[in-house]
């Protein structure tokens, strides 16, 4: 049997360097801006795209990226494949390595999508797990970018659970050289090792990482608030101790007050008006979650492209 080597992945931000994360939003802005213009740079290749979690935002923009560069999307879940009568994953990737110019993976266990990036020839991607959400956070990076004309030195307030979408904003924000505050409750704390390497990459980068407890400490002066769901897929038998402890956390007029004069609110929806944010705040003028949204796809296009071609500008 012939082996293939492993293609470069996109598991989690830090498999980037600083260099390479410019290229890619540069590389977005690009893309968004000539919607056409990449048609024929992966025409006739196939993106299999492997879901075992719902999806609005992710599915679709990952379709409509493959589409404007001429690729053909296939959407598969566990139960339309043989994964559902006990064939392993790794075989599974081994023979979508075939068919396939690269793999979208949506799934819950981190450990499940590096086994399979571990054995598939082609790259990669990490379209969401437990762990690491990082074609949110260039989306996250490139919204704020496209207001701010720059990151390096900005503030970024993230508020509630210390989740993935936390853990991939960190080391986004940290290659970028931004200074993020993460503000949690005890016992939703980000990962404490996670934390720390991100805290290192930001330190190299004239920026920082820092932790509270207090949110008003993380959105004060803050240039981005950020915040996600408390309840998320998986969780829900820990709904009203989640909702207890993440309460002072909801971000509300009075708190995105404390941030900067021309903040921006960013959320990486699906969002729960009353919960995690007031309806005035994600509904009102500072509110950049729907540009954020539309970023996905620029930005998924961008990492497509260069993974598969090699060709990052």
């Amino acid at each position: 049997m012939t082996t293939l080597t492993p293609a470069r992945s996109l598991l989690r931000v830090s498999d980037l360097d600083h260099d390479e994360l410019v290229a890619l939003l540069d590389l977005a802005a690009a893309m968004r801006a000539d919607l056409t213009g990449w048609r024929s740079s992966l025409d006739g290749q196939t993106l299999a795209c492997y879901f075992t979690k719902p999806s609005t935002r992710t599915r679709v923009s990952f379709e409509a990226a493959a589409w404007r560069l001429g690729m053909l999307p296939v959407m598969l879940r566990p139960d339309e494949l043989q994964l559902g009568r006990g064939e392993p994953l790794e075989d599974t990737a081994r023979v979508l390595s075939r068919y396939a110019a690269a793999i979208v993976v949506r799934t819950f266990d981190q450990r499940d999508l590096e086994a399979l990036a571990a054995v598939a020839s082609v790259p990669v991607v990490n379209a969401l797990t437990d762990d690491h959400h990082p074609c949110q956070a260039l989306a996250d990076l490139l919204t704020i970018r496209d207001r701010f004309g720059a990151l390096e030195g900005l503030t970024i307030a993230y508020l509630g659970d210390g989740n993935n979408v936390a853990h991939s904003l960190m080391e986004a924000a940290a290659l970028a050289g931004m200074h993020v505050l993460v503000a949690t409750p005890h016992g939703l704390q980000p990962d404490p090792t996670l934390t720390a390497n991100a805290a290192l990459v930001a330190r190299q980068h004239g920026g920082s990482v820092h932790l509270t407890d207090d949110p008003l400490v993380a959105v004060r002066g803050a240039h981005a608030v950020y915040t996600d769901v408390w309840v998320s897929m998986g969780q829900d038998a820990e709904r009203e101790q989640r909702l207890t402890a993440l309460e002072p956390f909801r971000v509300d007029e009075t708190l995105i007050g404390e941030a900067d004069d021309d903040a921006i609110f960013l959320h990486c929806l699906p969002a729960h008006r009353g919960e995690e944010v007031e309806a005035a705040v994600i509904d009102g003028p500072a509110s950049a979650v729907w540009d954020q949204a539309a970023n996905r796809l620029p930005t998924e296009q961008a990492v497509l492209h260069a993974l598969i071609t090699g060709r990052w500008s």
